[in-house]
């Protein structure tokens, strides 16, 4: 192994220490009274919320990917099935948390669907009732590819994070679709994204490198969905690195996003560049780690709602979405920093051509909730 390799292992060990106290923390949140899980401490000691979607989706997404799928007994995975399955509205066939703020953020209705079928699926249930595709509650620009080209020029990019988030909102709609009928839309699509990419940047919309650059991992996530690669890969990957090397990483997602943009590019990326990238994110994911074992969204606290955490208080959005808040903004570990920090180690191992070792995890993990 080459002095950059074993430099980047050594890193990589040390990440990992980081994760001690991670899964007492995360078994912490889980509510056995309603099968889900609450997205920080402040969140189920309140008394104020309830579990929701999103951080029960991610909470699974990290038992999932930390291989502890097994830790989880029938009764428990029913209990989660149950919980989405409680979320949907049989009228509509979306999924509502209790905050009513959430149906007027189009970004988390749209989120709600791909993680309560996926959380559904994955545990083996079903969906309860039709998807909205199928019972015509879907949004109105779903009507016609006419009336989706008009509606994804109409999404403001000033901000590309939240831009693109609204834009790649609409793949959950489209993937309902059978191949034939989604074939004009998606065309809309790409032909619209590839008209306003950076050519120079292979960026998309505005805002600082973080910004763009998380926008740009929004948009990555649309042509996963559908198995399209992107374009101007190199311009994309001279962004991140400059990114990386002149930005500052307030927010858990400037961490995640570029790292998660990276590895869905699979290009060749060199052990020295992979040095520098391994470097910035363990010193700004170790700024995150908080003292109750799980990690932070932002630097010095939780965000509260972590749907407008990206909008900042001196910025304006013609589409500001309502808080919906899941927490009271301590100094504490949140679900959705949780789920990310996991996806960083994933990534970074993978990146690296490293096998991963087993994180110490507590053999008793959820034991407590199992029959006898």
């Amino acid at each position: 192994m080459s002095a950059v390799k074993e430099h980047i292992r050594e890193m990589l060990t040390e990440m990992d220490t980081s994760f001690n106290g991670f899964f007492e923390w995360l078994e912490a949140q889980y509510d056995p009274a309603s099968g889900g899980f609450f997205y920080a401490r402040s969140s189920k000691l309140s008394e104020k919320f309830t579990p929701d979607i999103e951080s029960t989706a991610q909470a699974l997404n990290i038992i999932e990917r930390c291989g502890l799928l097994g830790n989880l007994d029938e009764q428990m995975k029913q209990g989660l099935i149950r919980f989405f399955q409680s979320k949907q509205d049989p009228s509509t066939g979306y999924f509502y948390d209790a905050d009513l703020n959430m149906k007027d953020d189009e970004v988390m209705v749209g989120r709600a669907i791909s993680y309560s079928v996926g959380s559904i699926r994955k545990l083996g249930g079903n969906v309860l009732y039709p998807l909205p595709n199928s019972n015509s509650a879907a949004p109105d620009y779903i009507r016609s590819p006419q009336a989706y080209a008009e509606w994804l020029r109409s999404i403001d990019l000033c901000n590309s994070w939240r831009g693109c988030d609204r834009l790649c909102n609409s793949s959950p709609y489209l993937r309902q679709m059978d191949a034939k009928t989604r074939e004009p839309f998606l065309r809309e699509a790409l032909n619209y994204f590839a008209e306003i990419q950076n050519p120079e940047t292979g960026l998309w919309g505005e805002g600082s490198w973080y910004v763009r650059v998380s926008g740009t991992f929004k948009l990555h996530t649309f042509y996963g969905s559908f198995d399209v690669p992107m374009p101007r890969l190199q311009q994309m990957y001279e962004s991140l690195k400059y990114t990386l090397e002149h930005d500052i990483a307030k927010d858990m997602c400037y961490i995640r996003n570029p790292i998660n943009l990276l590895h869905s590019m699979q290009i060749d990326i060199s052990d020295e560049d992979l040095e520098f990238i391994t470097e910035v994110t363990l010193k700004n994911l170790l700024k995150l780690k908080q003292s109750d074992g799980g990690f932070s969204r932002e630097l010095d606290h939780s965000p509260t709602a972590p749907n407008v955490a990206q909008v900042k208080k001196n910025e304006f959005y013609p589409d500001m979405p309502k808080p919906v808040h899941l927490g009271l903004g301590l100094r504490e570990g949140d679900m959705n920093a949780g789920t990310q920090a996991t996806l960083i180690r994933w990534s970074l191992y993978d990146l690296a051509g490293l096998e991963k070792p087993k994180l110490e995890i507590p053999p008793y993990l959820f034991a407590g909730y199992r029959k006898g």
